[in-house]
C-alpha cells in the first residue's frame, strides 16, 4: 500500500519541523519522516542544553555562501522578532547572553515541545525510527509526484522537502541522506567541509603549547583569505589537540587547509602598554606585567627564557615594542580541524543556484524543497544557523 499526502519533509530537526508545521496550517496533509527516535535532537543538545535558538543581529552578512545575497529572502520574510515572539507566545522564558545571542531559560526541550504542538495542532504526522529507502519522481503514482519508499511502506508526494541537515555531530544520527537525494534529482553542491569546528595543531606547535590545555582569553581571531577573510573578537581556549573556544569555531568556517590563522592575544591592550609598565614599575618582572594582561601560564609560556625573569626595566624599548607587536599578532598554522564529529554545523551544501530564494525550491524540479543546513548557506556561531533553519523552514512550508 501507498500512502498518499500532500507534503513529505525528511528530517525532524529545526528545519524540517518549521516546515512541516507550516504546510500543515496551510490544510496540506504532511507526513514528517525521520530515521532518528527522537525529533529535534540538535535543538536539545544546543547552547548547553538551553537552546541559542536565534541571533536578534542575524543579518545576511553573517552567513556564508557561494551566493551570500541568497538568504536575504527568507530572512527578511522570517524574522528573529517572530520566532521570539512564537516562544514568549508559548510561555517560555529567555534571555539575552552577549552578541545578540538569545537562549531559554529553562531545557531546549521546551523549544521541541513547543514545535511539535505546534505540528500536531497542524494536522502533521510524525513517523520517528522510520528508514528512508530510494527516492524517485514520476512514475505510476504521477509525473508532477515524488516516490519515496520507506520501512513501513511507499510514500507518495505532490512535494518534497529535504530537510535532513549536513554531516556534522554523527553520533546524533547525521546523514548525507539530503544530499544524496539532492545530487540524483541533479542539483549541484558546494564543496562539504566541518565548520563551527576546533583546530588541530602540529606536533611542534603543541610541544611550545605544552602545559596550556583549559587556558581560555578574550581574543581576536584572523583567518581566510580574499573574501572568506574575517575576524572574529571572542573568547579562545587551548586544548589538548590544538585551539577551540568561540573565536576559533568562528575562524574555522574561513580557513583552509595550509593557511595560518593569525591571533591578537592582548587585543585591549594599548600600543605603549608595556612601556608604561617599565616607566611605572622598573623592578617589576616582565612576566609578571605581562600576567596582568593574560593568563599567568599563557604569559610564561610565550615569553623568551631569557626575558621572561628579567625586571621589565632592564629590557630596552624596542624589545618591548617588538613583543607586544608578536603578542598581538601571533600565527598559528593547524594542520587540520576536529573533523564532522565535532563540528557543529556543515559548510556548504545544495548550491543556491539551483534554488529559488523565496520558496527554497529547485528551480528545474517543481516540488522540490530544500532547507536548512543542507543548503550552501551556513551562519555564525550564535543563533544564526538556527533562525535560517526556521526562516528556510517557514519560505519552503509556504510554498510545498
Amino acid at each position: 500500500m501507498t500512502q498518499h499526502v500532500d507534503v513529505l519533509v525528511l528530517g525532524a530537526g529545526a528545519a524540517g519541523l518549521m516546515a512541516a508545521r507550516t504546510a500543515g496550517r496551510r490544510g496540506r496533509t504532511v507526513l514528517l519522516l525521520d530515521h532518528a527516535e527522537q525529533a529535534g535532537a540538535k535543538i536539545l543538545i544546543s547552547g548547553g542544553g538551553r537552546c541559542n535558538f536565534t541571533n536578534r543581529d542575524c543579518v545576511a552578512e553573517r552567513f556564508f555562501s557561494d551566493n551570500p545575497a541568497f538568504c536575504r529572502s527568507a530572512l527578511a520574510r522570517y524574522t528573529p522578532a517572530d520566532f521570539l515572539a512564537e516562544i514568549e507566545a508559548a510561555g517560555i522564558a529567555w534571555h539575552h547572553k552577549t552578541l545578540g545571542q538569545l537562549f531559554c531559560d529553562g531545557p531546549a526541550r521546551q523549544i521541541v515541545d513547543m514545535l511539535l504542538a505546534g505540528c500536531a495542532e497542524a494536522g502533521v504526522s510524525l513517523r520517528l525510527g522510520a528508514r528512508v529507502g530510494p527516492v524517485q519522481r514520476g512514475g505510476a503514482h504521477g509525473a508532477g509526484r515524488f516516490l519515496v519508499e520507506t520501512d513501513a511502506g511507499a510514500v507518495s508526494a505532490t512535494s518534497l522537502v529535504l530537510a535532513s541537515g549536513g554531516l556534522s555531530i554523527p553520533k546524533l544520527g547525521a546523514t548525507g541522506l539530503a544530499y544524496e537525494v539532492a545530487r540524483r534529482m541533479g542539483l549541484a553542491l558546494t564543496a562539504l567541509r566541518p565548520a563551527l569546528v576546533g583546530l588541530r595543531l602540529e606536533a611542534a606547535a603543541l610541544a611550545r603549547l605544552a602545559g596550556l590545555a583549559g587556558v581560555s582569553l578574550a581574543v581576536e581571531a584572523m583567518a581566510g583569505n580574499g573574501a572568506r577573510r574575517r575576524g572574529f573578537r571572542e573568547a579562545m581556549l587551548f586544548t589538548h589537540r590544538g585551539l577551540s573556544g568561540p573565536a576559533i569555531l568562528q575562524a574555522s568556517s574561513c580557513w583552509r587547509e595550509g593557511e595560518a590563522i593569525r591571533v591578537n592575544l592582548l587585543p585591549d591592550a594599548t600600543p605603549g602598554v608595556l612601556l608604561a609598565a617599565k616607566r611605572a614599575r622598573p623592578r617589576a618582572g616582565l612576566a609578571r606585567v605581562l600576567g596582568e594582561h593574560m593568563p599567568q601560564r599563557l604569559a610564561d609560556a610565550m615569553l623568551p627564557r631569557e626575558m621572561a625573569s628579567r625586571p621589565v626595566g632592564e629590557l630596552r624599548d624596542r624589545q618591548l615594542s617588538d613583543l607586544l607587536a608578536e603578542l598581538q599578532a601571533m600565527e598559528f598554522r593547524p594542520d587540520a580541524s576536529e573533523g564532522y564529529a565535532k563540528a557543529e554545523v556543515t559548510l556548504g551544501g545544495v548550491d543556491t543556484r539551483a534554488l529559488s530564494s523565496r520558496t527554497l525550491e529547485a528551480c528545474r524540479v517543481p516540488g522540490l524543497h530544500v532547507v536548512g543546513e543542507a543548503v550552501d548557506v551556513t551562519g555564525w556561531l550564535g543563533g544564526y544557523n538556527f533562525q535560517w533553519a526556521w526562516s528556510s523552514g517557514v519560505a519552503a512550508g509556504m510554498a510545498a
